[in-house]
């Protein structure tokens, strides 16, 4: 990893990168075929970035008709499996090599603090496409016991063309997840980003073909869910969709599955995320740090964040002391200063709905401790709200924003009872001395993913993704993630001897 620059240097990088807007289909980048475009504008201090084609449908099926020619002549479903291995490790090296120019893109077009950019988004982003990479060649079909007279082989197949529609919070770590998996089983793909964060995904698109990625099997489409985001989920020549973002739209593609040819459909939408702190945690210091990173981290904007924190009501106090004093060390402001780890949420509309929690808050008479203002119309500070009962707006709803919501039990059973108080089952995190209450909690929460003692997501080797309204369809990282991108075939071989028929 390249060592951080200063925020005098990234200032200077920004002020030079060129940001392309254009769609990337077959190979090269292209207007729209309408000729629309749309600003994207830097959330920090309002200026344009770039003028983004607003594609639609017309668009789409450019795109489709390119990733469906070439996975029909099977340029790349085709190529051996190292070779696509090469490719693939090829593209994640030039990624490297351009490891600033991507870190600072993501922090302009995001408003993510560009050191956490820098040290996680991109080496999380390589070491998947890396990880997946290397999967190719590793993964072993089979033969089944059906005796002598035949060879019944169960081989995996690329699905085809794959529909992958990209959340804005992690764009190019969304895009690893999505595309690792998908191009590493040999599917063509054509990848929507968020609106609001198109352009480092357009930027790989390009690296991808100079890395060696035939034009057309990797194609990026951008505009909005209605003039975009649609077409992919009702185009009946993409076999699979791959979705990261809300549970609202998430049930739409479902929809247009329903509604055009009956295709696959991954869904990884909302949480709203416990940690349940017993009384008998360890090292409470521990784990305010890791219940502020939950809570704040990527300003909030993270559909597994700690939105709910559960905690025995005999260690409250203390451990919202520890809190607070661990929140001190967040400075806010410029993403560009890599000292500052709160940066700008996406868009003053995001700014707003945020907002409105903050406000529920207060109407309900609820206690915000710390924070709970806005500066500069963009800026959240990380805020925390003592005694919410699980009737109210911030207990239930995905707020995603660096907004902490505390909650007290006095039993076990309670604890558990308010974890699972949701309609989302994403991610949860459990923090106690005693390895009998880890155990019972992690298996009593209905989650997709349970930590213990700490807040993570595991890394690339386990599966991401959540029960309930929080997941359908199949799971994001790991070598599961690969089995949602592929097609089953069972291949049966009569292998008998008819001379041997009726011999006794």
């Amino acid at each position: 990893m390249p060592e951080l620059l200063t925020a005098k240097e990234y200032a200077a990088l920004a002020a030079t990168l060129e940001c392309w807007g254009e769609a990337f289909i077959d190979g090269r980048y292209q207007p729209a075929a309408g000729g629309r475009t749309f600003p994207s504008i830097n959330p920090a201090t309002g200026a344009v970035l770039a003028h983004v084609a607003a594609c639609e449908a017309a668009d789409v099926d450019r795109a489709v008709a390119a990733a469906k020619r070439t996975f029909d002549d099977g340029c790349w479903r085709r190529r051996a499996p190292a070779a696509r291995k090469a490719t693939l490790l090829a593209l994640a090296d030039l990624m490297a090599q351009h490891w600033h120019e991507l870190a600072v893109l993501e922090s302009l077009d995001s408003g993510k603090p560009v050191g956490e950019c820098h040290e996680v988004d991109l080496p999380e982003t390589l070491r998947t496409l890396r990880w997946h990479a290397e999967l190719i060649d590793k993964i072993y079909d089979h033969t089944a016991p059906v005796g002598e007279d035949a060879l019944a082989l169960v081989v995996r197949e690329p699905i085809g063309v794959v529909g992958l529609v990209l959340p804005w919070n992690f764009p190019l770590l969304m895009l690893a997840w999505k595309i690792g998996p998908a191009l590493a089983a040999g599917c063509s793909v054509v990848v929507k980003p968020a609106e609001q964060t198109s352009l480092t995904t357009l930027r790989v698109a390009e690296l991808a073909c100079q890395a060696g990625v035939p034009p057309g099997v990797f194609n990026v489409v951008t505009g909005t869910g209605q003039d975009a985001g649609a077409p992919i989920g009702l185009h009946p020549d993409i076999a699979m969709v791959g979705f990261t973002g809300s549970t609202v739209t998430g049930r739409r593609f479902l929809r247009y599955a329903a509604d055009s040819n009956l295709k696959r459909v991954v869904l990884e939408c909302g949480g709203k995320n416990p940690a349940v702190v017993l009384a008998d945690a360890e090292d409470l210091d521990r784990v305010a740090e890791h219940v502020v990173n939950g809570a704040f981290w990527n300003m909030g904007e993270n559909c597994s964040a700690t939105s709910r924190l559960i905690v025995h009501a005999s260690i409250k106090q203390a451990l919202l002391d520890r809190i607070y004093a661990c929140m001190a060390t967040w400075k806010m402001g410029d993403p560009l200063d890599p000292d500052n780890r709160m940066g700008a949420l996406v868009s003053p509309a995001h700014v707003q709905k945020v907002q409105g929690f903050l406000d529920q808050a207060r109407a309900e008479s609820l206690a915000v401790t710390q924070g709970g203002a806005v500066r500069e119309a963009i800026y959240v500070e990380p805020t925390v709200v003592v005694d919410v009962g699980p009737d109210s707006a911030l207990f239930r709803e995905e707020i995603f924003g660096p907004v902490l919501a505390v909650t007290t039990f006095e039993t076990l059973d309670e604890a558990i009872a308010l974890a699972n108080d949701t309609a989302y089952g994403l991610a949860a995190s459990v923090h106690t001395g005693s390895l009998r209450h880890a155990l019972r909690l992690a298996q009593a929460i209905r989650a997709g993913i349970v930590t213990v003692n700490c807040f993570g997501e595991g890394d690339v080797t386990t599966p991401f993704g959540g029960h309930k309204e929080s997941g359908f369809g199949g799971r994001d990282k790991s070598i599961w993630a690969h089995d949602q991108y592929t097609e089953l075939k069972t291949i049966w071989i009569d292998v008998s001897d008819p001379r041997l028929e009726g011999v006794q």
